[in-house]
Parts: structure tokens; sequence; C-alpha cells
């Protein structure tokens, strides 16, 4: 199942995984941009997320994630868990994205996610990655038809289920405990997934890229901002989520994660990311990445 939103410049297409997969997998997602002579590139910047491969079959991009120069995006480029802010352009083309979830990058990838923690890399060059190799592969051969890749990346991941990651309950556990508005504390994290606080932070480098601590900051503002996302017309205080004691309390979580003042940031232009905010709220019922429950399909 698909949905498409976008204008003339932009074209964001996302697809939800098999059931089997949905644990490991967010969404895929197409995009698709037109730029003009006038107009070169589009340029936005996405909020922090989970994990995501990204393969480029036309165009070029660049990108920085935090305050760093923007650089070259490889064909096949990486990026782990994210807790700042990242700043793209990119030109006409195509590309298409994975998002994984946590239990995907323990279950797929060969390393630590605080290791690749704020980090975007070249997967076609990192070992850790190999088991997209293929698929990067096949992308850069194909035809461009978007139904066909499609496919491609379907049969691809069906492939990659026949393992499952060590204490993959635990991480499903912890992931669904980030989800829950209701947890504000690591106590009460680390309660509700009966675990110690220590070995919580463990499992969370290993899955999530962050301590707990930053990760419940994390998911307090991603539940903010995605409801401005969808409706660009209301203001900050009418977002909020209700673990801010105020507005100050919730600017300076804003400049930590996204590098700006949220009122720098209602003013700039989103050609991508509004897009794919409603795109994604359509097809999976989350504007944001970070949102997505991992057991909302049991």
């Amino acid at each position: 199942m698909t949905r498409s939103v976008g204008g003339p410049a932009v074209k964001v297409r996302f697809a939800l995984p098999a059931e089997e997969l949905r644990p490991f997998v967010t969404t895929y997602y197409r995009t698709e941009v037109q730029c003009s002579a006038n107009e070169p590139w589009l340029e936005d910047y996405l909020h922090p997320e989970w994990p995501n491969l990204r393969f480029l079959a036309e165009g070029w991009s660049e990108a920085a994630i935090g305050p760093g120069a923007l650089e070259p995006v490889p064909a096949f480029s990486v990026s782990g868990p994210t807790s700042y802010a990242s700043r793209f352009r990119i030109g006409s083309g195509s590309s298409w994205g994975i998002g994984l979830m946590p239990l995907g990058w323990a279950t797929f990838v060969d390393a630590q996610a605080g290791d690749y923690a704020d980090q975007a890399v070249d997967g076609g060059a990192d070992q850790a990655f190999a088991a997209f190799h293929p698929l990067a592969h096949a992308l850069q051969a194909s035809g461009g038809d978007a139904n066909a890749e499609l496919e491609l990346i379907e049969s691809h991941m069906a492939e990659l289920v026949g393992k499952m990651a060590k204490n993959a309950d635990q991480i499903t556990a912890i992931n669904t405990a980030l989800v829950d508005p209701e947890i504000a504390t690591v106590a009460d994290f680390a309660e509700r997934v009966s675990m110690n606080v220590r070995s919580l932070e463990r499992l969370c480098n290993r899955a999530f890229g962050f301590t707990p601590k930053l990760l419940l900051r994390r998911q307090r503002f991603l539940r903010s901002l995605a409801q401005f996302m969808l409706d660009p017309s209301l203001n900050w205080l009418s977002t909020l989520d209700h673990h801010y004691h105020d507005q100050a309390h919730f600017v300076r979580d804003f400049k930590r994660f996204m590098g700006m003042a949220p009122s720098f940031y209602s003013k700039l232009e989103k050609p991508l990311l509004i897009a794919a905010a409603r795109a994604r709220m359509e097809i999976a019922g989350e504007a944001v990445q970070g949102l997505h429950d991992p057991e909302a399909s049991e």
C-alpha cells in the first residue's frame, strides 16, 4: 500500500513493509525531485530519527548531520540514529530509502548503533552493511521503474528475516516504552522494561545509539515537532508535549536537537519534510520515524 503527496518540485511515496518485517523496518520511501535552472536544488532539514539506508539512483545530494559542512552523499549511504538535525541539498533525481527500527539495526547490521550515532557513512565501503550490498547493486542496475524497484527491496528484505538479534525481546520492550508518552524518567524507563539502569544503558547503546536519558528527551521533542509538521499553522504552545515545564524548556530542547530556535525554523520553507510527514502519516500513522510503535501491527 502506498500514498503520494507532493507538488511540482517534490514527490514522496511511502510503502509499508510486509507484516513480518514491521518490527525491523518502519517504511520504504521513494523521493523524486525536479528542480529548475533558477533553483537547481532543494534544501531542507531532517529532524532526529532512527537509522536510514538511502540509495541514490540518479541526481546528486549533499548532507551534514549537525553543524558540519555539507558533504557529497554516496550512491549507498547509511545514517545511524541521530540526535541532531540533518541539513541537506538535493538536485533533480530520485532515491529510495529504508527506515530501520532499532531491532532492524541490531538484527541486520554488524555494529553497535552507538558507534554510528550522529554519523553518515558510505554503506558500500563499510562491511557492517554487507547485508545490503547486493540490494545496492541491484538498484543501481535496475531500469528506474519504481514498482519494480520496490519489489527488489521487498524481496531482499524478506530474505534477511531468517535470523533474530540477541536480546530481541528486550529491544522491542525498550522501543515500546520509548513511544509511550507517560514514560518520563530513566527510573520509570528501567522499571517498565524490567532492567537495571546499567544494563539498559548498554543495550540502548547497542541498538538505539544513545543513553536512555537522551532517548527520552529526544522522544519528548519529536512528539511536539510532529504536531507542528502536520499543521504548520499551529503555534508552538499548542504542540508542546505535556512533560515540558514551560515554553523555555521546549526552546532549549529545540535548539539542542535542531540547532536553531523554533521561531527561525517555523519561517523556513520545508519543501520535502512537510510532504514526507503527511505522506508518512497517511500510510504509517506517524508523522516522524522516531514515533513508530514496534508492536503496532500485532
